[in-house]
């Protein structure tokens, strides 16, 4: 991604944020990717940390209208995928979907309460709902609305050694061509 790029989506996330009453804390620890595939548009998220602990974490996330959040998993992480604004598309798989396409059902937590679904069955979040994913639970989400916020509850969170996706081009971090200086320093600015 262009850094450009990259400062323009952070502009148009904090006014979205801003616009639906979201006031982010000072000095966010921010994240910005298009997964390494090349086309933010379509596999692209933006996300910004709100609390990192050693026992948990707090991430409030933003994406647009056909910008998929691609199949994944994580071995330790045990999550809570919340829409806050708009409508969350969210898949959920038993295992890897590249590598099986069977039918099983899994049970999940949707709102608090248990729910089984069929392998692979996409729930529609609507604002304030939310869906409890456990470790080894594959799923992808992406927004039905023009725009959504997202926010995740978790365990703690190691994005560089508990993300598995399904499709082994995908890289957690984006590489950055440096066109401009950066408005905000990303979680992969370290790196």
């Amino acid at each position: 991604m262009k850094r450009s790029e990259i400062n323009e989506v952070i502009r148009a996330s904090r006014q979205f944020f801003e616009q639906n009453g979201w006031t982010l804390p000072p000095a966010p620890r921010w994240d910005v990717t298009d997964f390494g595939l090349g086309s933010f548009s379509t596999a692209g998220l933006v996300l910004v940390n709100l609390a990192e602990e050693p026992e948990y974490c707090e991430k409030l996330m933003y994406a647009t209208c056909n910008q998929v959040t691609p199949a994944h998993t994580h071995q330790k992480k045990k999550e809570d995928i919340i829409c806050r604004t708009g409508t969350l598309h969210i898949q959920l798989w038993a295992q890897d979907p590249a590598k099986h396409h069977n039918q099983e059902s899994i049970q999940v937590k949707v709102n608090g309460a248990y729910q089984k679904i069929a392998s692979g069955e996409v729930l529609a979040l609507q604002a304030g709902e939310r869906v409890t994913i456990t470790p080894g639970t594959w799923h992808a989400f992406y927004p039905a609305s023009e725009e959504c916020i997202i926010g995740e509850v978790s365990t703690a969170n190691d994005d560089l050694h508990d993300n598995f996706f399904s499709d082994p081009n995908i890289g957690r971090y984006s590489d950055i061509t440096e066109d401009e200086p950066a408005i905000v320093k990303l979680l992969s600015d370290k790196l």
